[in-house]
């Protein structure tokens, strides 16, 4: 594996239902763009400067510091922010950041702050296939804050923006209606084994962080793409022929 991989940090936010297992934010890609492009992914992007500095003091502060950041850009959703918002402020505080100005800055102005220990660790993917752009993504759960906040797509980048469960996204996926890549899809299938958010974080806590770099096995004439089988997940193997690997 090289070390050309871009660090990265996604953020699985996770809300309770009034009935049946949690919902996730989940968001559509626009087809232009060049990495998994039209697919349905967790919010997230890659970790910058800012994040380096936001996240001092831990050793993955700045995986969370993105994750927060990101999620905010992407969905107008401000998780784990301490401080007085209203739904209504948050377009504005997405306007901000798409238009440049620094979430350090951003955070100051309004009088927020990052509840960096919000967020659990729950998984790290570092593919190693042959693409343009390779990401090193840290993945944590978080949960919604309390209340009714609007979802607002980023203009470019997101074609929607929605709370689904994650049986629902696979049941999208298997009858084509959706697309997700390969890490995608093997993390909604294992958070589809929650009925609460309590669940899923208790569970990430009980496995191990490991970096996890799928290969391909070949069983029987047939090539697989593999996962390993001690990290939590269901289902460690895709048909090669079907798994989007981007």
């Amino acid at each position: 594996m090289t070390d050309d991989a871009i660090p990265a940090a996604t953020l699985i936010v996770m809300r309770e239902a009034a009935a049946g297992p949690p919902e996730l934010l989940m968001v559509t890609r626009t087809r232009a763009m060049a990495f998994a492009g039209g697919a349905m992914v967790f919010p997230g992007g890659r970790i910058d400067a800012q994040d380096q500095t936001l996240g001092a003091g831990l050793p993955d502060g700045p995986a969370r510091a993105a994750a927060i950041r990101e999620t905010l850009e992407e969905s107008g959703l401000p998780v784990a922010l301490r401080g007085a918002l209203e739904p209504g402020s948050t377009a504005l505080l997405q306007q901000k950041l798409h238009a440049g100005t620094p979430f350090r800055d951003l955070l100051q102005q309004h009088g927020l702050a990052l509840d960096l220990d919000a967020l659990t660790p729950f998984a790290r993917w570092k593919p190693a296939f042959k693409q343009p752009r390779k990401f090193d993504t840290l993945f944590f759960l978080a949960e919604a804050p309390a209340g009714d906040w609007p979802l607002l797509p980023q203009p470019g980048e997101c074609e929607q923006v929605e709370w689904i469960t994650a049986a629902a996204v696979l049941d999208r996926i298997a009858e084509g209606s959706a697309s997700a890549i390969f890490p995608t899809v093997r993390n909604l299938e294992r958070l589809a084994l929650f009925a609460s958010i309590t669940e899923a974080r208790t569970h990430a806590e009980a496995h191990p962080i490991e970096t996890i770099t799928p290969w391909i096995e070949e069983e029987d004439g047939e090539r697989w793409l593999r996962i390993p089988e001690h990290l939590g997940y269901p289902v460690t193997r895709e048909r090669l022929s079907e798994a989007i690997r981007a």
